[in-house]
């Protein structure tokens, strides 16, 4: 009996841990040189359904002279057993330490995972901050939507990848190999990497701070590290993963998924992944009827998902789901993102012609001002005409998603919220003579990097009590639920999104302390990541309620994401307004900045 074998049946899911699962990788591990566990800082059931994981699982074991192996961070009971069992954290494929890799990469989505990443790092007797790692240590990297402001992270990674990973990747591994050969090191190999198109060493730089606390200079301390990071840009989408690895377990997302278009042009000023996925880049619908049929027969699931930041904008997906219909029986097909809209609705209706399942809608604001503030040019009318259609068709569970504290708000607009629920409501209950079942997400809005409310302070938690209490007094009515997210999150959220370098300090001070598992409700502790703040010497208001001037130096100034900090500042301007900036797909080029590129639009 393995040392694993005596500590897994004293934990929950122990199939979380043993790998084996149909189509995972297993090479040799003595014989292929370059060793690259996938980790990603959450359970293996949320990690498993995160989609760059397949992605740069198939690239990388593509590549003859490299293994790739998964890891997630083990759940508290898991992690307990393995201190008290002497146990190195391990990958799934193969069950080898983590520290025996000679790359660690990180995938970023959610910043309030942060601490796990510490966890992980701890659990395989691996140094936490880059200064202190030395030859015999793995290179820890990162990529993902977070690392677009990688300031808050910079002390425990020794590079990250800003942007889409499929080309990058592959120079790094060029890398990697000539500094073998070549036998360079440690630094040597980092700053080589920083010529690469696309990739940051946070150490060759220098950061410096005004006394009030404001960022004042970003300088580069060698000639290899560039001034700006410009972010990396696949011109056509790599072909889709057809053999992914099939869990043991039920994941978050239990089915095949196809990214059938990267990219959206709505432009909800809001919305960071709106701005930092630009250009749209399509999927021809011939790969993507293929790459069904492959995911079908390598992995028997029955559902698959169309995946997308905007799925019913894919040019003739009408086309594309009867096709699909038609070609394979008993199909379950998912389009995750759909926008409200009658020809949306029709989509479901063809997806799901006999089962009445719950409806999900994101309106995010209550009035049409509202709306045109955050550029979702959707009136009250094209709404309720929407659902009178959904209730004629059957529909009478709701989801309804709204933003509460967006800029310009004020107290009519919640209420308007309020009004905009009642008259669904009616709707309902006049078409069908039964109440809808509605409920209500209302989560506090999180100004982001790299978005036209970039400068704005989030509302304090006195604001959002007055608005909480409004919703709540309103939305009292049979058939309707309200749910509200913790304040305390959406405020560390919105501190450690729009954070500088010396948020390190807090994020290790808050592990330390037991900050794990942030994302899970039952473990989120605000007490601690206070007193991580207070012992830094900094103050969370600072990062997450002040409003930032239009000229002051951003932590994430260095990051060339595409869009020109014009375009934000004049997207910001038009909010102010309540300006709509039409959708560039329907029209004239917004001179968004992705112009100025070589990638340029499509």
């Amino acid at each position: 009996m393995t040392d694993l074998d005596r500590i897994l049946h004293k934990v929950q899911k122990p199939a979380r841990y043993t790998g084996g699962e149909w189509n995972s990788v297993i090479k040799d591990w003595d014989s292929t040189p370059i060793k690259v566990a996938l980790s990603y800082p959450d359970v293996y059931e949320i990690g498993m359904s995160n989609m760059a994981i397949p992605i740069l699982y198939n690239l990388l074991n593509n590549q003859p002279d490299v293994l790739a192996e998964r890891v997630f961070t083990p759940w508290v009971d898991m992690a307990n057993e393995l201190k008290n069992a002497g146990i190195l954290l391990f990958s799934l494929e193969t069950r080898h330490p983590l520290k025996e890799f000679g790359i660690i990469g990180f995938s970023l989505g959610y910043e309030m995972t942060y601490p796990n990443v510490l966890e992980m790092l701890a659990l395989s007797q691996i140094p936490l901050l880059v200064s202190e790692r030395n030859e015999s240590h793995p290179l820890v990297i990162a990529g993902g939507t977070c690392v677009l402001n990688p300031e808050p992270m910079a002390d425990f990674f020794d590079l990250l990848v800003i942007g889409d990973g499929e080309e990058v990747v592959l120079e790094l591994l060029e890398v990697f190999r000539s500094a073998k050969t070549d036998g360079l090191s440690r630094e040597q190999l980092l700053r080589k990497t920083a010529t690469i198109s696309g990739v940051y060493v946070p150490s060759l730089y220098k950061v410096e701070h005004h006394p009030d606390g404001r960022l004042k200079s970003f300088t580069p301390t060698v000639p290899e590290a560039k001034p700006a990071i410009q972010r990396r840009v696949v011109k056509r989408l790599p072909p889709p993963v057809t053999k992914p690895v099939v869990p043991y377990i039920e994941i978050v997302h239990d089915r095949g998924a196809i990214e059938i278009q990267r990219g959206c042009t709505r432009g909800c000023r809001f919305c960071q992944a709106g701005i930092i996925y630009r250009p749209i880049r399509e999927r021809p619908q011939e790969e993507i009827e293929e790459a069904v049929e492959e995911i079908l027969n390598n992995c028997g699931y029955d559902e698959v998902a169309l995946v997308s930041l905007s799925t019913g904008d894919y040019p003739d997906i009408d086309r594309l789901i009867a096709s699909l219909s038609q070609r394979f029986d008993n199909l379950a097909l998912s389009l995750p993102s759909l926008n409200i809209s009658s020809f949306s609705l029709e989509l479901m209706e063809a997806l799901a012609p006999r089962k009445k399942m719950g409806l999900t809608f994101a309106p995010e604001a209550g009035s049409e001002r509202m709306r045109r503030v955050i550029n979702k040019n959707l009136t009250e009318q094209e709404i309720l005409e929407t659902f009178a259609e959904v209730f004629e068709k059957g529909w009478l569970s709701i989801k309804l998603y709204f933003m509460v504290g967006l800029p310009t708000e004020t107290k009519e607009d919640i209420e308007a919220i309020v009004q905009l629920v009642d008259k669904i409501r009616s709707l309902g209950k006049r078409n069908t003579g039964k109440t809808p079942q509605i409920r209500v997400n209302a989560s506090t809005f999180v100004p982001k990097p790299h978005t036209p409310f970039q400068w704005l302070a989030q509302n304090s938690k006195e604001e959002l009590a007055v608005k909480r209490d409004i919703l709540i007094s309103g939305l009292q009515r049979k058939g309707t639920r309200l749910s509200w997210g913790n304040p305390e999150v959406s405020l560390l959220e919105a501190a450690l999104s729009r954070g500088d370098r010396r948020l390190g300090k807090v994020i290790l001070s808050a592990w330390q302390m037991g900050a794990v598992f942030d994302a899970w409700e039952e473990h989120f502790k605000y007490e601690i990541w206070q007193k991580a703040f207070e012992d830094a010497g900094l103050d969370i208001k600072f990062y997450a309620r002040r409003e930032r001037s239009l000229d002051e130096l951003l932590p994430w100034s260095h990051i060339d994401v595409g869009a020109s900090p014009e375009f934000l500042k004049a997207e910001y301007g038009k909010a102010l307004k309540a300006d709509v900036t039409p959708d560039c797909r329907d029209g004239a080029c917004n001179a968004c900045g992705l112009e100025r590129w070589e990638t340029g639009c499509p």
